[in-house]
């Protein structure tokens, strides 16, 4: 059995579109494949070790005798958003999807929401969170009416300058949009975007960023693995992801390096139990905005810190690689894209160079926990005895 389970989610970082990716108009997405097509070759050794380009065609990228297992998986959720990404991993499956707003939402949610928050609203479409207070910012300013907002997920998201509203106001209107919005105004998450700065200049605070899932009765491998004593450490955005539902400790990393400095820094504590968290610069700062460069910037970056996770690692400990969605920085829009995920799996007591195949859903993940440490759920195939 292994003793620890550490799962780093690469926000974004898919690897070629699913054969449903028309249904998303996503046909063509590929967030490796493409950034190195872009970029005419990319470099990424540690993760190249891994058995990266034995997953697929990424131009830089060789096919090698790899240090580790190695697979891809599809989605089974038919979405292609975070909570959704992240809950599949942890074995529930939300069949069917949130509702998404491509039109914007309806007119009585929006009259529903006024009168609840006292203040009008603008916006109401589907946008860039950067452009949305480029193009509204000065006069939210003027009016003090929030920002409203979605895009091609099942989200809500509403800004405001701190200068108007204060963040801890921000947070207690979006509390009461998660209470509103439900049923027939499904939203998947509802999330707080506070901004700064003057006209011409304003700034999303992201580290004030708040967000606000749907929870869900189902019970995932983290509800089971805290039931039976193990610890289950999330970081990133996991805990939000999951409202703390079968979470025993939570740190909110705000970046790559924050995320990166708490697992390496987990590593040297002694527990039973698994760590799972997420990455979210690859997608926050990068695949939404639209930009290749910095994309493969913090690529790089996090290949360089490969090595000094795995070498903290211990006998009895196994890590998983994989990613959420896709966030195909050259691909048209500013959204998520349909994509499969990488599954890279290391460890010093496991076999190498073990292809995984292609995984039918993200719940293989948890399966292969499940089994690991004795528990059961019902939804995934683990790969565990592959490794062994």
């Amino acid at each position: 059995m292994f003793e620890r389970i550490i799962i780093i989610v690469m926000d974004g970082v898919g690897i070629g579109y699913l054969p449903d990716a028309d249904k998303f108009g996503d046909t063509g997405a590929d967030t490796l494949g493409n950034l190195a097509e872009y970029m005419n070759g990319i470099s990424l050794p540690y993760l190249e070790k891994m058995g990266l380009g034995n997953i697929a065609q990424v131009k830089g990228i060789k096919k090698v005798q790899a240090d580790a297992c190695f697979g891809k998986m599809k989605e089974k959720n038919p979405a292609k958003n975070s909570d959704a990404g992240h809950w599949e991993m942890m074995g529930y499956i939300k069949d069917p999807a949130f509702s998404t707003y491509p039109e914007g939402f309806p007119k009585d949610l929006i009259k529903r929401l006024e009168k609840k928050f006292n203040r009008k609203i603008i916006g109401n479409f589907p946008a860039s969170g950067t452009e949305i207070i480029k193009e509204l910012g000065e006069k939210h300013l003027k009016t003090g009416a929030l920002i409203v907002y979605t895009s091609a997920d099942s989200v809500l998201q509403i800004a405001a300058h701190t200068q108007i509203i204060s963040v801890e106001k921000l947070y207690e209107y979006s509390q009461i949009a998660r209470q509103i919005c439900v049923g027939k105004w499904e939203v998947g998450r509802i999330i707080a975007r506070p901004f700064k700065g003057k006209p011409g200049e304003f700034e999303r605070i992201n580290n004030k960023r708040k967000d606000y899932p749907l929870e869900f009765d189902e019970e995932t491998v983290l509800d089971k693995l805290k039931e039976k004593g193990y610890e289950t450490i999330a970081y990133g955005e996991v805990g939000e992801l999951f409202n703390m539902k079968g979470i025993t400790r939570y740190i909110h990393t705000k970046t790559n390096p924050e995320g990166i400095r708490f697992i390496k820094k987990i590593l040297k504590r002694k527990f039973k139990g698994i760590v799972f968290g997420n990455l979210v610069d690859f997608d926050m700062l990068y695949g939404h905005r639209r930009n290749p460069e910095g994309f493969y910037r913090s690529l790089k970056e996090f290949d360089r810190q490969i090595p000094r996770i795995t070498e903290k690692l211990k006998k009895q400990d196994l890590l998983i690689i994989t990613a959420d969605h896709g966030n195909d920085p050259t691909f048209k829009g500013t959204d998520h894209t349909r994509e499969y995920v990488p599954l890279l799996v290391y460890g010093k007591n496991i076999k190498k160079n073990i292809d995984l195949g292609i995984r039918e859903s993200f719940c293989d993940i948890g399966k292969t926990i499940a089994e690991n440490f004795k528990v059961k759920i019902k939804n995934g195939k683990s790969f565990l005895k592959s490794m062994r």
